[in-house]
């Protein structure tokens, strides 16, 4: 074989070596979650980093799934339609999965407790005293609201706030690795 030849053939393997292709990473918080198919719902992260508070609300939902190797996944996690939460101005958003798109409710507080480390057994619909406590993790708060019939109606997930995740894929379908933002503590690591 001569040197031309030879060289040709090691340029090509080294050329074709850098054309792999690299994946993507994706954010979102976790509306459903099913285990028994490895099945995540979420509503994508909209700002793309560029803020320190992300915004949960490029719809439509996507699915994905978790990654095949259960080592690339970290802990489960816990879904939930409560996106957003401005106690200034006493507003919530949720997704509201009857009409597929997210839903702004003006509401009156009847009790605010601040600095609360865990938001345990919330959330509570309480349909007797027509209220509704939840608790949102941004600002360590709970709140109780009176809640109107519709609200009251509503899947007890509704009220909750689903986990963060970020996955990396090359199939926008198949998450090759995943992790759960709200149950990783990076400062361990």
């Amino acid at each position: 074989m001569s040197n031309k030849l030879v060289f040709a053939l090691i340029g090509a393997a080294l050329s074709t070596a850098g054309c792999t292709t690299y994946g993507s990473v994706e954010q979102g918080r976790v509306i459903a979650f099913n285990k028994k198919s490895g099945q995540i719902t979420l509503i994508r992260e909209s700002t793309g980093g560029r803020t320190a508070k992300p915004a949960y609300d490029a719809l439509p939902p996507i699915s994905v799934k978790s990654p095949q190797d259960p080592d690339e996944m970290g802990p489960e996690p816990q879904a939930g339609k409560l996106m957003q939460v401005d106690l200034k101005n006493r507003e919530m958003v949720i997704f509201d999965t009857a009409v597929n798109q997210m839903r702004t409710i003006h509401y009156t507080p009847l009790e605010e407790r601040h600095n609360v480390a865990k938001g345990t057994g919330l959330p509570v619909i309480d349909k007797v005293k027509r209220t509704i406590t939840i608790y949102w993790s941004a600002e360590r708060t709970v709140v109780t609201f009176a809640a109107s019939e519709d609200l009251l109606a509503m899947p007890a997930d509704t009220w909750k706030v689903g986990d963060e995740v970020r996955y990396y894929f090359k199939d926008p379908a198949q998450a090759l690795r995943m992790m759960n933002v709200s149950k990783t503590d990076l400062s361990k690591s």
